[in-house]
């Protein structure tokens, strides 16, 4: 037997194992291949799913951070517009409010902090005969309101926060008196404060909130006047 049959029977040994060796080594080979694929793509998943929660972890921070950030909402309320004449006598009138709000908020530890303002109108309107001659009429109508102000709240529950508001509000409204001979009309603003207090929710950026105001114009012509709202506010905190 020659060198050259002795190794090539060394090779095709069918006693090592049942597999010639050449074809036990390129086994051998491929099973080092695979356990070194299998570590490549754990590590290559393990770099991306960090790579993913660090992209995303912003977001999650924000979400865990409520009644923060700046604010967009529309506003439905009913209101009581009160009226009283010192020495003459008092009246009211009940109507629809509505209107859109934009803010900012601050949230310290669960202490808020903020700032908005709104443009308001409304259905309102007043008349009365018989009020300074026996035969006139008086019509008053509510215009637009404009208020500004500031609100301190604090989260009572998760998502869940009570507040407390206050500022400068200036209305307009219009009057027209008919007294049987000449009718007169005029547009007048008034300036005053507002108080008001409320609780907001708040999930995945839409927020709501129920929140009753108080508006007091002052004395203008010897008549008081003041409104009392109640509203439904919806937004997005962006």
């Amino acid at each position: 037997m020659t060198i050259l049959q002795h190794n090539f029977n060394e090779l095709a040994d069918p006693m090592e194992g049942g597999l010639p060796a050449v074809i036990r080594m390129a086994r051998t080979d491929w099973a080092v291949i695979a356990e070194r694929m299998k570590v490549f793509i754990v590590k290559k998943f393990l770099v991306a799913a960090a790579l993913a929660a660090s992209i995303s972890a912003p977001a999650f921070a924000q979400d865990k951070t409520p009644f923060s950030g700046p604010y967009v909402a529309g506003m439905l309320g009913y209101e009581r517009v009160e009226l009283d004449a010192n020495g003459i006598g008092s009246a009211h009138k009940d109507g629809l409010t509505y209107g859109g709000i934009i803010g900012y908020d601050i949230n310290l530890r669960g202490a808020v902090f903020g700032i908005e303002g709104e443009y308001a109108d409304s259905e309102t309107k007043y008349s009365a005969n018989n009020l300074v001659t026996q035969g006139d009429n008086v019509r008053l109508s509510t215009d637009r309101d404009l208020y500004a102000g500031v609100r301190i709240g604090g989260e009572v529950l998760s998502n869940v926060m009570l507040y407390a508001k206050g500022g400068y509000t200036n209305a307009k409204a219009k009057v027209r008196y008919d007294d049987g001979a000449d009718v007169f009309t005029s547009s007048h603003k008034r300036e005053g404060y507002r108080l008001g207090a409320g609780v907001e929710t708040t999930m995945n950026g839409v927020l709501g909130r129920v929140e009753y105001r108080y508006s007091n114009y002052g004395k203008y012509e010897g008549v008081d006047a003041e409104r009392h709202q109640v509203a439904l506010i919806v937004g997005y905190r962006f």
